[in-house]
């Protein structure tokens, strides 16, 4: 691979810098916040909250910074114009940082991802608004497509080169550079190299473009012998299915509209990447392929319909559902345009696209007031038809069945989870503002880190749960989205020795094993010790170079099979409504043996979910130590 010279890489610093100084701005700030964020995370609460909350800002920052870039150039604006529309980008999206709180409200996780994606659409039309100019915008966008596959590949390159150079320093010079180092590297690469390298290929002439008609031949090879197959094989299977449906008379499975929407993407893409060669008379195959793509998307835009209308009829709308929609009648829309319209505007794609992605964000007919508005009425309506609405005020449950007692609590954890408490205060007497509080005063809300805010969600739940006498059906509960047929109860393994320890006839003690526990290795008495997690639930220690690893899974599964003997051993529910055990010492230790040490871990405290199997599903907290004793 051939990298740029360092003279070209100066002069492409200057260039951008001259070119995108805002966009570079927001880049610079975007990864010094993330690199502060590494050494946060989990540590700090607070700073942790504003340094995601700029990192988001500065994606939307340097996205809108250089699509009102591209159309200040492609309008031909004076620099000093320029600079006001520069300005009034970055103050527009300087002003999301107190808008977004994504570690508060989850929902703004969603918000983000739709505010970048309709950002990234804008870059890719902003400078092509006028009418024409097809072959420009083709050109331009591919020209960006290619110099980022080109910015990644070089940055991922040179990312491995100097964590190689470190990595070799921690073994032939005993350097200490951790895990911490290597991310902040990335970061480093990711966030200033890669956009600067990036920024440098962006098209300056940008009216030029139009006039180029050159096309990447690997481009027309990778769409004939690639895409299209995949979108075949997609389309065949996806006919099949249908054909299943109707001899069967069954309604289909929810899967099935990812796979209509893999095949849209694939053939979509397809299209657009031999757009510019269609008219040609060796590729007459090209028109063929796309109206019979559009053609044969129709049968499948009515089961994507039947596919997502079965799952709202029977659970409501949320976020995911309401996305499936828009993209239905998106998909719709833009299938009935290229059937019947002789125009063929491609930038109609972009445009359409980024347009309803903003329509989904904010306002009454956004993804999340409709989902909110759903997924309320749901609960009156479980409420109302067991007499516990009356004058739109929700009073306790007298009788109600299993199936709907469990339903209305699953709809309270979505709603609870994704808007908060104070989303049923139009129906509550009590003040719920008030209530938060001292929920969230009780659970120490200046230690508010994940488990912490895991307690607070439990508990806001169990005080709705409890209001509305619902709390026996709150043991099984279903996860955040109504409708996904997964229960999980939650429960707390403890052995009682959480203060005091007794330990005889060992060597030392490794202490404070917890999820996130990966330690270096370090020396003590002439033993090199290494600690290290896997996806939370299995534990290696190493002592020189012998290794044991304990698998949570494996070795609590057995113990909540035995539901008798574990019911001994029960305790009264926590205040998050979770069941709690108190084990012996002996229940909750695993031995095993290296070939010069016997290795004893010791768990503590235990907090897990449990499916309906009686097995893990999740571990979301312990805390053990290692018993060590030489042979």
């Amino acid at each position: 691979m051939k990298f740029p010279s360092i003279q070209n890489l100066f002069d492409s610093f200057k260039y951008v810098l001259k070119r995108f100084p805002f966009e570079m701005f927001f880049a610079l700030t975007g990864t010094i916040a993330a690199i502060v964020n590494v050494e946060t995370q989990q540590v700090n609460y607070i700073a942790e909250n504003w340094c995601v909350r700029l990192i988001m800002v500065a994606n939307l920052g340097l996205l809108i910074s250089l699509a009102t870039t591209l159309l200040c150039e492609s309008k031909r604006i004076e620099k000093q114009q320029r600079l006001v529309f520069k300005l009034i980008a970055a103050v527009l999206a300087a002003s999301l940082l107190f808008v977004i709180n994504p570690l508060e409200n989850s929902a703004d996780y969603i918000r983000f991802f739709l505010l970048s994606l309709s950002a990234h659409l804008l870059v890719a039309f902003a400078a092509y608004t006028p009418g024409g100019l097809i072959q420009g915008f083709w050109q331009f966008n591919k020209t960006l497509f290619l110099r980022f596959l080109t910015s990644v590949l070089y940055s991922a390159a040179l990312f491995l080169g100097i964590a190689a150079a470190l990595g070799s320093m921690n073994v032939l010079f005993n350097a200490d550079f951790n895990s911490d180092a290597f991310f902040i590297l990335w970061i480093c690469i990711a966030g200033m190299f890669n956009t600067l390298f990036f920024l440098a290929g962006v098209p300056a002439d940008l009216h030029g473009l139009d006039q180029d008609f050159s096309y990447p031949k690997g481009l027309k090879i990778f769409t004939q012998y690639v895409l299209i197959p995949l979108a075949t094989i997609y389309v065949v299977i996806l006919l099949a299915y249908e054909i299943k449906i109707l001899i069967e008379w069954d309604l289909p499975k929810g899967m099935v509209s990812n796979l209509i929407l893999g095949y849209a993407v694939f053939g979509l893409l397809s299209i657009l990447l031999v757009f510019p060669i269609k008219d040609q008379e060796e590729n007459k195959w090209i028109k063929t392929y796309a109206r019979s793509f559009y053609f044969l998307l129709l049968p499948l835009i009515v089961l994507l319909f039947l596919a997502v209308g079965t799952r709202i009829f029977n659970y409501g709308i949320t976020e995911y559902r309401y996305f499936l929609i828009l993209l239905s009648f998106w998909l719709l829309f833009i299938t009935l345009y290229f059937l019947f319209s002789a125009k063929q505007n491609i930038k109609l794609i972009p445009i359409s696209l980024c347009l309803l992605t903003l329509a989904a964000i904010y306002g009454p007919q956004s993804a999340f007031s409709v989902s909110r508005y759903s997924q309320t009425r749901i609960l009156l309506n479980i409420l109302n038809n067991n007499h516990a609405l009356k004058n739109d005020n929700i009073v306790p449950v007298k009788k109600i069945t299993e199936k709907e007692g469990q339903r209305a609590v699953a709809t309270i954890e979505y709603l609870v989870d994704h808007y908060g408490i104070e989303v049923l205060q139009p129906y509550i007497k009590t003040d719920l503002a008030a209530v938060n509080d001292s929920i969230s005063k009780n659970n120490n809300e200046t230690r508010y880190d994940y488990a912490t805010r895991y307690e607070l969600r439990s508990a806001r739940i169990k005080w709705i749960a409890d209001y509305l006498n619902l709390t026996k059906y709150s043991g099984y509960r279903y996860m955040p989205y109504p409708g996904s047929g997964k229960n999980t109860q939650y429960i707390s393994l403890s052995n009682g020795e959480n203060d005091i320890t007794k330990v005889s006839g060992y060597d030392y003690i490794i202490k404070d094993i917890d999820i996130y526990d990966g330690r270096e290795g370090f020396m003590f008495d002439k033993v090199k010790v290494k600690t290290g997690v896997v996806h939370s639930e299995i534990h290696t220690l190493t002592l020189n170079d012998q290794t044991v690893r304990f698998d949570m899974k494996a070795l609590i599964n057995p113990l909540l099979k035995n539901e008798q003997q574990l019911k001994r051993y029960a305790e009264q529910a926590t205040q998050t409504g979770e069941m709690s055990y108190n084990l012996s010492p002996e229940m909750l230790s695993f031995k095993k043996e290296t070939k010069s040490f016997i290795i004893i871990f010791k768990v503590n405290m235990l907090r897990i979910a449990v499916n309906k199997n009686r097995t893990i599903d999740d571990i979301s907290s312990i805390d053990g130590m290692y018993l060590v004793k030489k042979k």
